[in-house]
């Protein structure tokens, strides 16, 4: 058994406290960071902001835990609902976890651990609730420092070590995952909405001084913009409905072929000043399917995009083909392509092709991720090829009936 001591400060006092360190999670708890459920959003987001070693806090009301919100859940949060100012006076239970893990002080550390790493995906966050046997409130514990401490505890298990240190790792991939979303996400929301007000300036200046024709220029560009916002907006919200399971599909009957059609055009406009050719080819004057048409449409409007972003010159051809029961529809481009080395990301949530800090090119890396699953939930299949230097193509087989 260990014996261990170390120091832990509570949050929300500043108090340091002695824990005695063995192997029930009691003593591993790794901060006592506390706050009332009815204290509004704005406490709890100013404590997150001033303290970044500060990762969750538990919700405690009478020395019960009834709740926990995370810095991750928070930031998410605020960010959907689009506001710190317009919900920050809400009480910080009405965006906290109301069920999170509740583990027993007198719980074996390998228990715990399973227990942590059985729940769903979605469900996974790094801290556990800590009770004593009556229910009351004692602390946080962090997985992450679980899995170290049971790897310490099974050292002379090499392959149970091995494991322990992979789920460590794991933990740690998730939460960086987590932590470059949102750092990507505020980053391309914040240049296509400087790009409107700043054209919409321009045009409020245009019209002031009667230069009419410089309207028709800018308000282009300001529809690309708009766009460009909407796509990145629908793909986080997607995400979200992806990740609880409740995408739906509202299946109609309607034109493939209009469908496609109005894609290309919404691409053109996409491409802004660029001098790219977009064109449909097919051999159907019109295609009515047993589909659900705003999905085919983000779909295929995710692959134009990315054609768009990037294609400097040259052509983006959709190509759409009758195969028995099946339609196919094929999106190339003359762009950049893709490298070997790169190909493995692009199905991957946040993946993208180009560092996050030296990028050149916008996206949150959410639109091949969800393009798949769109695909896969309309029953069917997705595939590309590509040549570095010469181009992409991205294939799209869909059933013609539900």
């Amino acid at each position: 058994m260990l014996t261990k001591s170390r120091d832990l400060k509570d949050t929300a006092t500043g108090e340091t406290a002695l824990v005695h360190i063995d192997t029930h999670v009691g003593g591993l708890i790794t901060s006592k960071g506390n706050i009332a459920p009815g204290a509004p959003v704005k406490q709890a987001a100013d404590i997150f902001f001033g303290n970044v070693e500060v990762d969750a806090m538990a919700l405690v009301d009478c020395m019960e835990p009834i709740g926990l919100i995370t810095r991750n859940k928070l930031l998410m949060k605020l960010f959907r609902l689009y506001g710190y100012e317009l919900y920050g006076k809400r009480p910080i239970i009405t965006m906290a976890d109301t069920s999170p893990l509740y583990v027993n002080s007198k719980e074996r550390l390998d228990v715990a651990l399973d227990m942590a790493m059985s729940r769903p995906f979605q469900e996974i966050y790094d801290e556990l609730v800590v009770v004593d046997p009556k229910g009351h409130y004692m602390g946080l514990l962090s997985i992450k420092d679980l899995v170290i401490r049971q790897s310490h505890a099974l050292a002379n298990s090499i392959v149970q070590k091995e494991l322990a240190n992979a789920k460590a790792s794991e933990l740690e991939k998730i939460s960086q995952v987590k932590t470059q979303f949102l750092a990507n996400v505020t980053h391309e929301l914040r240049s296509p909405v400087n790009a409107i007000i700043s054209l919409a300036e321009l045009m409020q200046v245009s019209c002031d001084k009667g230069y009419i024709g410089q309207l028709k220029d800018r308000l282009a560009l300001l529809i690309s913009s708009s766009a460009s916002l909407k796509a990145i907006i629908n793909n986080v919200l997607d995400l979200s409905k992806i990740e609880a399971g409740k995408m739906d599909v509202i299946y109609e009957e309607f034109d493939a072929v209009a469908k496609l059609d109005e894609i290309v055009e919404t691409t053109k406009v996409l491409l802004g000043n660029k001098h790219v050719d977009v064109k449909l080819v097919t051999s159907e004057q019109s295609l009515f399917i047993e589909s659900d048409p705003v999905k085919l449409r983000q779909i295929v409007l995710n692959l134009t995009s990315n054609a768009a972003k990037f294609t400097e010159d040259g052509s983006i051809t959709v190509r759409m083909e009758v195969a028995g029961k099946f339609i196919g529809v094929s999106v190339s481009d003359t762009g950049l392509g893709i490298k070997q080395e790169d190909m493995e990301k692009l199905f991957t949530a946040f993946g993208q092709i180009e560092d996050a800090k030296t990028k050149s090119r916008e996206g949150t890396g959410l639109g091949l991720t969800v393009t798949k699953y769109l695909v896969n939930l309309l029953g069917g299949e997705i595939r590309f090829e590509s040549e570095w230097g010469r181009g992409t193509t991205f294939f799209v087989r869909l059933p013609i009936k539900k």
